[in-house]
């Protein structure tokens, strides 16, 4: 029998924050890869809390929160911080860097791959 891969769970994760309000307590769950999550609750009740700590931006809690090797988690904050100095295809494009450049990449390698290589130049154009 195979046991699932879950690539997010916590077990009894707690979050207090100073003062003594607690927005998450004793919270058990585990999120299969491809599943469709909803978070829903109340403003205060610790939504963006626990996305928060998903995504490692927040490591104050107690319990266990653990995140599958490999995986990624992205997080775009309800307030998002922009710089000012920028228009806002800037903005998206400074957050879309890592991305670009990999699609950046791909399409260099894929022109290069329409030329006439040896084997060896196709090997180094992979390796690059």
């Amino acid at each position: 029998m195979n046991t699932p891969q879950y690539i997010f769970s916590t077990y009894k994760l707690n979050k207090v924050y100073p003062g003594g309000k607690q927005v998450i307590k004793d919270i058990s769950l585990s999120f299969l890869p491809g599943a469709k999550i909803g978070v829903l609750g109340g403003n205060g009740a610790g939504k963006s809390t626990l996305l928060k700590i998903m995504a490692g931006l927040d490591k104050d809690y107690s319990g266990e929160a653990l995140l599958a090797e490999g995986v990624k988690v992205g997080y775009l904050p309800q307030e998002p911080e922009l710089n000012d100095k920028l228009n806002v295809y800037e903005n998206v494009m400074e957050g879309m860097s890592e991305a670009k450049k990999l699609v950046d990449d791909f399409n260099n390698i894929s022109l290069k791959f329409a030329e006439d290589l040896s084997e060896d130049e196709m090997n180094e154009t992979i390796l690059k």
